[in-house]
């Protein structure tokens, strides 16, 4: 396994949901919350990284049309105005990255849309989005993981 030093990709992924979260809770146009991400988070810049973040939390709000109905079908009985911000946004991340990303294993898809969850929610929130998750793949038809 590769460590987040040496893998981008974990740490965009949480980049890319904080940036989210700042284009949803501050109501601001998303590059400007990519930008102010950026200039909030003291770390170093690193392109792959960040190039990818924002490549993720754009592509994530330009496929909500596509996205949050595959997630309002796996809720039943809840709109998705319901879920906590921050539950949704994982949702939504890791929904996008499964129905348009192909390249990125399904397995990695979930597992890192999970320890987002265990980062910012509750220990109720990691078993939704993995239950989610699982069923918005069963649907699409896809292999068991």
């Amino acid at each position: 396994m590769t460590s987040d030093a040496a893998d981008p990709r974990p740490q965009a992924r949480r980049s890319a949901l904080q940036m989210l979260y700042g284009w949803e809770v501050g109501g601001v146009d998303l590059d400007d919350a990519i930008e102010g991400y950026g200039v909030l988070h003291l770390q170093p810049r690193d392109e792959a990284r960040d190039g990818l973040a924002a490549a993720l939390a754009r592509g994530t709000a330009s496929a909500l049309d596509r996205v949050d109905p595959l997630i309002v079908e796996a809720v039943r009985n809840w709109r998705i105005e319901r879920l906590s911000i921050i539950d949704r946004l994982i949702l939504r991340l890791a929904v996008y990255e499964l129905v348009s990303r192909p390249e990125t294993p399904p397995r990695v898809v979930i597992n890192e849309a999970i320890e987002l969850a265990r980062a910012f929610s509750t220990e109720d929130a990691v078993k939704f989005v993995n239950g989610v998750l699982d069923a918005i793949w069963h649907r699409l038809g896809r292999a068991p993981l």
